[in-house]
């Protein structure tokens, strides 16, 4: 399987909720576009020191994650404050991973679960595992 890439918006989520309750003007919340590699073997988002600081993203003190890289190596991550991830007409809000040097952005599986999509194994390409319609299981 090759290497997929996705334009995705990245907000801010504590600005989205601030600026439905009008704390904020809705141009105020942060965001940014970015590509991103989906990474159907990353357990969530993953996002570098400069995207954490463009969005405005406090690293949450008491949080950490340890992760295996794919070249093998073990290391300790903050989680930043909650993002909220755009892929065309679908969103969810998550944590993030901050690795502080990396050099793309990854998609992984949770955020992809709960926006229900999956990877198209002939397209290669990200679809919504049921057509059109977001199926949330509960």
């Amino acid at each position: 399987m090759g290497m997929i890439y996705e334009e995705l918006t990245l907000r801010n989520a504590g600005d989205v909720f601030n600026a439905r309750r009008e704390i904020i003007k809705e141009a105020e919340i942060r965001q940014t576009k970015v590509t991103a590699i989906v990474d159907t073997g990353a357990a969530t988002m993953v996002i570098n020191e400069d995207i954490c600081r463009q969005l405005g993203l406090e690293l949450e003190p008491d949080k950490h994650y340890k992760a295996m890289l794919a070249d093998g190596t073990r290391h300790t991550y903050s989680w930043s404050e909650p993002v909220e991830v755009q892929w065309k007409d679908r969103s969810m809000v998550c944590q993030a991973i901050v690795v502080p040097t990396a050099k793309e952005i990854l998609l992984g599986v949770i955020p992809l679960e709960a926006m229900d999509l999956i990877v198209h194994p002939l397209k290669q390409e990200l679809t919504g595992a049921h057509g059109d319609t977001v199926i949330i299981r509960i």
